[in-house]
């Protein structure tokens, strides 16, 4: 199924969820998700929204639940629409952040991991992150669309924007 196949005027998520990446001093911190969908994959930490809460307090709440850190200077980055028949239909907003309280800490649900910014494990991450994480990282704001089949990225669009 193509990006350009789906009305996306229309279309509705079963689940709105969020990520934060901490970037500081050219590294990014990254979690081993240990539970739930992607477990085993490599990626920001973050989840569902919950109830009366914005976007940007669940990337802040997923955060401190996952690694028992406050992210601090927190700016929204873009938003990601992602459509699958055999997975949850997700709207994500992004978040990033250039500082933190706390030190990252092993929890139930992630594994705190330091990579430099240009030795990102993309292999060990969701198709989709290649194609968006990048220009987040440079500072950018993205607005992106994909398609999954069996956890394998069918398609995508990208539009990137300066801040």
């Amino acid at each position: 199924m193509k990006v350009a196949d789906i009305n996306w005027n229309t279309w509705v998520p079963e689940e709105t969820a969020t990520l934060m990446f901490v970037i500081k001093d050219e590294q990014i911190l990254l979690i081993r998700k240990k539970r739930g969908l992607g477990a085993g994959k490599i990626n920001g930490p973050g989840g569902r929204l919950e109830a009366s809460e914005s976007p940007e307090e669940c990337a802040i709440r997923e955060t401190r639940e996952e690694l028992i850190i406050n992210p601090i200077n927190v700016e929204f980055a873009g938003e990601l629409f992602f459509h699958a028949e055999d997975m949850p239909r997700i709207h994500g907003f992004v978040f990033t952040a250039t500082d933190y309280e706390g030190t990252p800490t092993e929890t139930e649900e992630a594994i705190p991991l330091w990579f430099n910014i240009d030795e990102i494990p993309y292999g060990e991450m969701w198709e989709d992150d290649r194609h968006w994480l990048p220009q987040i990282i440079e500072g950018l704001r993205v607005d992106a669309w994909f398609t999954f089949a069996a956890e394998s990225l069918l398609d995508y669009k990208v539009n990137v924007r300066s801040v």
